[in-house]
């Protein structure tokens, strides 16, 4: 190993000491550069620009009015939706009616047509009711058929009417004879041939009469 000689030594001391700081310089350079300087900060800051406001630039009224103009329009919307809801819900109570209606009338016209399909035969019976000798043991057999015949016309709505001493009504009269009969005043149904038959209002069959002249 070399000797180091003593002068050798003092250079490398010199050299070292040029080259680095006494530990005062350090802590000063050190502290200077940790400490920053607010004066420049806050001059920066209060020159940096403006941040714009996020809230302008926004029209509130006209947001407003666009919301109005939309609920408006709803509503209209709705009104025409429920008035054609009412249209159609009366339209169809209207058809209800009318289905009911004309399913009635089709069931009238059905039984007053089967009752006049019936009424001869009713009327051949009473022929053979008015023939037939009180001992006849078939007398009994042909007024239960009669009976049953008749009340089976009651319960459908069909009643017989005999206008014997009204006044002539050709709505509901058909006029076989007319003469001048005793005790019977002029134009009244002083004989009835053939009572008639109806439904309610309407006349399934008129009555044939003699007429008083």
């Amino acid at each position: 190993m070399e000797e180091v000689t003593p002068e050798v030594e003092d250079a490398v001391v010199e050299q070292r000491g040029a080259g680095q700081p006494e530990d005062g310089d350090a802590a000063a350079s050190t502290s200077s550069r940790s400490i920053p300087d607010h004066g420049i900060g806050s001059e920066a800051d209060s020159s940096s620009p403006e941040q714009p406001n996020p809230g302008q630039g926004v029209d509130p009224g006209g947001e407003i009015e666009a919301d109005l103009d939309e609920l408006v329009a709803t509503s209209a919307e709705r009104d025409h939706y429920l008035a054609l809801a009412q249209r159609t819900q009366a339209d169809f109570e209207n058809y209800r009616k009318r289905v009911a209606r004309d399913a009635a009338q089709a069931q009238e016209r059905g039984v007053a047509k089967l009752a006049k399909e019936l009424l001869p035969a009713l009327d051949n019976l009473d022929r053979a009711l008015e023939a037939a000798a009180e001992e006849d043991p078939l007398l009994t057999g042909v007024k239960l058929v009669r009976s049953e015949i008749a009340a089976a016309l009651t319960r459908v709505g069909i009643e017989a009417f005999s206008p014997l001493g009204e006044t002539f009504d050709p709505n509901f009269h058909e006029a076989m004879v007319q003469q001048a009969v005793e005790g019977a005043a002029s134009g009244t149904v002083a004989e009835v041939y053939q009572n008639g038959y109806r439904m309610g209002d309407t006349v399934i069959r008129p009555a044939r009469v003699l007429v008083a002249a």
